[in-house]
């Protein structure tokens, strides 16, 4: 990797292309980094959706290395099932982690990898919206990463929790990729203009447009206490039931 840069460490781009010793890894670091922000806590800081719509425009790019197939249909329809498969597993792993660790997070110590306060946030989202959250927090950064685990710490029905996360994850990858590849198409059939000379562009764009939620919340809700964030964990099994009716 030459010339190597910390700060291409924020651009989707670089994944997608990245070589190990001349060979192309960018489809198995787009599916390691599906996985990890939405089955790892840690990996909210990962990009998420400017990284599936790049990965739509890099799709033939990104499935050669894999499988070659011929058509362009084919080669994101093969690439979107694969990243929600890799959806999927992420969430059933948050979940897993989630119901497992119950109430131990909301008394741990922030940490560079872990803020209490996105536990919070993805908390209310979950009362807020009850088992269409997990619809919702596809779409929104961050809350994607803590809304798996948030689901298997209020113990949320396991057939429930699947059936919202298997659809979820279609519609995430589905709608990024295939919006990232026929846009392509449009703007440089259409308007002559290759998107890929606009990476920077298109990635700010995203990333405004899925931030001004969680800005807006962020303005309007109040800042987390470490006493409020035991008080949530001792209260969570009394109103547990309420957020996910059987």
């Amino acid at each position: 990797m030459k010339d190597f840069d910390w700060m291409q460490l924020v651009n989707p781009e670089f994944y997608i292309t990245l070589e190990l010793g001349g060979v192309p890894v960018g489809i198995y670091v787009v599916l390691f980094i599906v996985f990890a922000e939405t089955g790892l806590f840690a990996g909210f800081f990962l990009p998420g959706d400017s990284l599936l719509f790049l990965a739509g425009i890099y799709s033939t790019e990104l499935m050669t290395t894999l499988i070659p197939l011929e058509g362009d249909f084919l080669n994101v329809l093969v690439l979107s099932v694969l990243v929600a498969l890799s959806g999927i597993l992420g969430n059933t792993f948050g979940y897993w982690f989630g119901y497992k660790s119950g109430n131990y997070l909301y008394t741990r110590q922030d940490s560079f990898f872990f803020k209490k306060k996105y536990l919070i946030q993805s908390h209310e989202f979950f009362e807020k919206h009850g088992g269409r959250a997990i619809i919702f927090a596809r779409f929104l950064p961050i809350i994607r990463t803590f809304a798996p685990i948030i689901a298997g710490v209020v113990k949320m029905d396991k057939k429930k929790f699947m059936f919202f996360n298997i659809l979820s994850s279609f519609m995430w990858a589905f709608t990024l990729i295939f919006a990232g590849h026929y846009l392509y198409e449009l703007f440089l059939k259409s308007f002559g203009i290759d998107l890929k000379a606009h990476i920077e562009i298109i990635i700010i764009g995203i990333v405004a447009i899925t931030t001004v939620p969680l800005i807006l919340n962020a303005i309007k809700g109040k800042k987390v206490t470490e006493q409020e964030a035991i008080e949530e964990a001792l209260d969570d099994d009394d109103h547990d039931a309420d957020i996910f009716p059987r």
